[in-house]
Parts: structure tokens; C-alpha cells; sequence
């Protein structure tokens, strides 16, 4: 997910994404916005139009890794950033010109502006909005509630503007499991539990409120006002809840959103609930389903393909973010005496991607990423 970052965390992602890019030889920048943008769209041939896609946060780890996968299976991605610092970093690589591979175009668009995101999107048969608010000042990036509602409120533009904007069909929102494993915590009845945690489910927002679990409130939140904003439209929206995004450089490029997801992270691993996704993974999912949308694809999938249960597990999470976080500090009513070598209570569920997936690889020869059941 995509979040607003300081000019030392960009300089990082710059020095990341320069070597990804010199590696895989992928993009060719070309600035959007305005003339540039309609001489692009301009020499662009109806072929193209039809594969033109657009990602927000796509300078985001795993923004990135999005753009990346869509460019291998031969789609033209249009990359909106949120600033002109972000659009003059990317200058910065000295990426621009004709010696690169055509594929990527940049406009800048405002994810709280209409105009700016209906502007973006014109054209574009499809949005991949993988970006996210988040607090910059603060370590967690979400240290205080009404980050939440921004988040939800961004959202909610971005659908409306996918509705508003003529060519646009589909929509893949970037959720995330929190919006998922939140629950309250009822008596032990052996009859009942471990309950099985799938597409579902959704987290309690009263929970996450009293506890200030403010990433988990905000993305249950955003993702409700998305399927409001969709409801009783022609647009095909998905949503991908995906467990805590992990990969090579991702506490450089991903602390933020890393750190204000395991709030809560030990009272998660005793339930069962704390899981990694490989980046990569991630976003080979984004465009599965986006592809399976023209068929049986639809409604939400969760994505993880590893559950963390051993306290070193976690330790090793902590460690590589840098933290030092109390083994006992725990929500209320989490933890306790679920912390005594019992089974988790509940169980985590991925059937209906890695079903998604499965039948994807019979019918290509693209690269395939297994999702294992747990």
C-alpha cells in the first residue's frame, strides 16, 4: 500500500527501485498530466487502450510490484502520484527518454480531488488503487482516528471516480486482513472453535476503535465505503485483503504500514491470525483477479501464504522492523490464557484465491505462484 512518506524513506525507495529497475529493464517514464499526457494517449494504438490500466501508490513497495507484474503480462500502466516530489524523484532515476521500454506514463492526481482522479483515469480500462493515507509524523503512521476516515474517504472517491469515468471497468482495491480478523472475543466452546476466518468476515470497527487499532479500523472502514460507492453501478470491484506484506527491502521500503500492522501483532499470533505475503505474490494476485473479473472473479479475497506461529517467528518480524514491542502488550480481552500451547482459536482461510489461482495455471503458461491452503 502506498502512504505518504518523508523525503529520507523516498530517497530509499529511490535507491530500491533504480537498482529493480536496471535489473528488470521494465519501464520507460514518461511525465503525464496535461498536453503530454493527450500526446501520449495520442500515439498510444487502440490495442493499447484496450490493456491501459491505472495504479495509485505505485511508487510503493508494493505499488511497485504491481506495476511490475502488469508490465510483464503486457499491460500500459498509467502511474498516478500524489505529489510532484514524487513525480521529480522518479526524475531522478533518469529514467525519462527513448532508451527505456514504453509501458509507463505518470500524471499526477490527488486521491481526496475528483477532478484530478477522473482526469487520471480517463481512458484507462481499469484502477488498481493500491495507495493508502497514513500519518507521516507518526512511527506507526496511524497514531491517531482520524487517519482512519481519510482512508475511508479516499476510497470512496476513488470508486465514485472509476463509476464517473466512462472507460473504466473494473476496480482492484488493496485491503488488507485486518479488515478481516478483528473480532470480539466470545467464550471457549470446543463445539465451535477454531473458527475458520475467510472472505466473510469482517472486523469489528467498536473493537478496533476501543483498542486504537487505527490501520485495522481504517481499512475495514475503506473498504465498506468502497462497496457502498460501487453498489448498484456497472463497475466490477474486488477487493484483496492481504496479510502483513513481506520481501526483500520491505522493513526499507515498507516500515510504515509494516509497523502499524502488527500493532496488536502478539494477541494475532496466539489466535492464529498472524500471516506474511511475499510482495511478489501479492501482486500476482492483483492481476489474476483483475483478469478473472471478466469471468467468475468477484467480492473479496484474502491473500497470505504463510501463517506465523512460533513466538521466534514474530520475534524475527520485530527485529527486522526495528521494534521492541513487550511480549504481554495486548489488546484488552486478547491473550492471557490463549497463551498456554493450545490450539489457536481461529484458523485463516485463502481457498477462494488459491482456487483462483489454480485454474489460472492450467489455462497459462505465465508465471504461477502458489497459494497454499492452510
Amino acid at each position: 500500500m502506498g502512504v505518504l512518506r518523508s523525503t529520507q524513506s523516498l530517497e530509499a525507495e529511490v535507491e530500491e527501485m533504480r537498482g529493480a529497475l536496471l535489473l528488470h529493464g521494465a519501464w520507460a517514464w514518461r511525465p503525464g498530466g496535461g498536453a503530454a499526457k493527450r500526446a501520449a494517449r495520442a500515439v498510444e494504438p487502440a490495442a493499447a487502450e484496450a490493456r491501459t490500466v491505472c495504479v495509485t501508490g505505485g511508487t510503493s513497495f508494493l505499488g511497485f510490484a504491481v506495476v511490475d507484474r502488469l508490465l510483464r503480462h503486457g499491460y500500459t500502466v498509467r502511474l498516478a502520484l500524489e505529489t510532484q516530489e514524487d513525480l521529480d524523484k522518479l526524475r531522478e532515476m533518469e529514467m525519462f527518454g527513448e532508451n527505456g521500454r514504453d509501458g509507463v506514463w505518470t500524471v499526477i492526481a490527488n486521491v481526496m480531488d475528483p477532478e484530478s482522479l477522473h482526469e487520471a483515469f480517463d481512458g484507462c480500462v481499469g484502477v488498481f488503487h493500491t495507495s493508502s493515507h497514513v500519518d507521516p509524523a507518526g512511527i506507526s503512521g496511524y497514531t491517531q482516528k482520524h487517519m482512519a476516515g481519510l482512508e475511508a474517504k479516499a476510497a470512496e472517491l476513488v470508486v465514485e471516480a472509476c463509476v464517473r469515468t466512462e472507460s473504466v471497468r473494473k476496480c482492484v482495491l488493496t485491503s488488507s486482513l485486518l479488515a478481516c480478523v478483528w473480532r470480539q472475543n466470545y467464550p471457549h466452546d470446543r463445539r465451535r472453535f477454531p473458527t475458520t476466518i475467510d472472505e466473510n468476515c469482517w472486523s469489528d470497527e467498536s473493537l478496533c476503535r476501543d483498542n486504537k487499532l487505527w490501520l485495522s479500523l481504517g481499512k475495514t472502514m475503506a473498504e465498506k465505503a468502497a462497496w457502498r460507492a460501487a453498489r448498484g453501478t456497472d463497475l466490477k470491484l474486488v477487493t484483496i485483503c492481504p496479510a502483513l506484506v513481506t520481501g526483500p527491502g520491505f522493513r526499507r521500503r515498507n516500515p510504515t504500514p509494516s509497523i502499524a500492522y502488527l500493532k496488536g501483532a502478539h494477541a494475532m499470533l496466539v489466535q492464529g491470525l498472524l500471516a506474511t505475503a511475499n510482495v511478489e505474490r501479492v501482486a500476482e494476485a492483483h492481476v489474476r483477479v483483475y483478469e478473472e473479473l471478466s469471468g467468475t472473479a468477484g467480492g473479496r479475497y484474502i491473500c497470505y501464504d504463510h501463517v506465523v506461529r512460533r513466538g521466534e517467528e514474530f520475534a524475527e518480524l520485530q527485529r527486522q522492523l526495528g521494534l521492541r514491542v513487550p511480549a504481554t502488550a495486548t489488546p484488552d480481552g486478547y491473550g492471557g490464557d490463549d497463551d498456554d500451547g493450545r490450539a489457536p482459536r481461529f484458523q485463516l482461510c485463502n481457498r477462494k484465491l488459491a482456487a483462483l489461482m489454480s485454474a489460472r495455471r492450467r489455462c497459462t503458461y505465465d508465471a504461477y505462484f502458489p497459494m497454499p491452503q492452510e
